[in-house]
């Protein structure tokens, strides 16, 4: 499950990070996600409507590759878990999180942006990890440089990603994905613009396209 997970969300280049404040909003968000060529969601558990939106889009729009984020307690990860979630996200690495996470078979990614971290990860068999918050913590220059020591390790570079360094960044050969807010934000979810949604998602999967070809999303 673990690898299939990972190469679909390389498969995608860009996973729309998404905090949903309606879980009626779940499944027209996914459903504009799909029709962009953007099969893919991580609902962040910032609001109360995380788990029932996973729950709705597992249920209702199976194509989408769905995810946890933001996932900070033990609560919070089982909610997810309940829900369906196919992978979870935190935005810092929480060893037990990480261990009931793997022990459910579900495909764990924390946060670092530190060797001592990345380390720390590594030490329970973690090579697949996000990098957060990727512009703030040093951005492609940053990435480069813990990339060549740990050459084991892909990342997830996931804050302050917009379609104007996503290519940078999709360059990097340790970088299997990343995360974006840009794609599903919160105000144009609240105006019940999907249209506008799924328009953005066709217009990232094309630049996906152009930088890893065609074989990708």
């Amino acid at each position: 499950m673990m690898k299939n997970c990972f190469a679909e969300l390389e498969k995608t280049g860009l996973v729309p990070v998404v905090t949903l404040e309606n879980a009626a909003d779940a499944v027209p968000l996914a459903s504009a996600l799909l029709r962009g060529g953007l099969p893919a969601a991580e609902i962040t558990f910032r609001t109360s409507a995380a788990a029932r939106a996973i729950a709705l889009i597992r249920e209702r729009e199976p194509e989408v590759l769905t995810g946890a984020g933001t996932v900070l307690t033990k609560d919070a990860l089982r909610d997810a878990l309940s829900a369906g979630a196919q992978f979870v996200v935190a935005p810092g690495f929480n060893p037990s999180l990480a261990e009931e996470t793997l022990a459910a078979g579900v495909p764990y990614i924390p946060g670092v942006m530190t060797p001592t971290e990345i380390e720390a990860a590594m030490a329970i068999g973690l090579c697949t990890l996000k990098f957060f918050p990727a512009e703030a913590a040093g951005g492609v220059k940053m990435l480069k440089a813990l990339s060549a020591p740990y050459r084991t390790v892909r990342f997830m570079p996931t804050g302050g990603i917009t379609p104007d360094n996503l290519r940078a960044y999709l360059a990097l050969p340790s970088v299997f994905c990343c995360g974006g807010s840009f794609v599903a934000e919160g105000r144009r979810i609240a105006a019940g613009d999907f249209d506008g949604i799924a328009d953005t998602a066709r217009d990232t999967a094309a630049l996906v396209r152009s930088i890893r070809g065609g074989d990708h999303v």
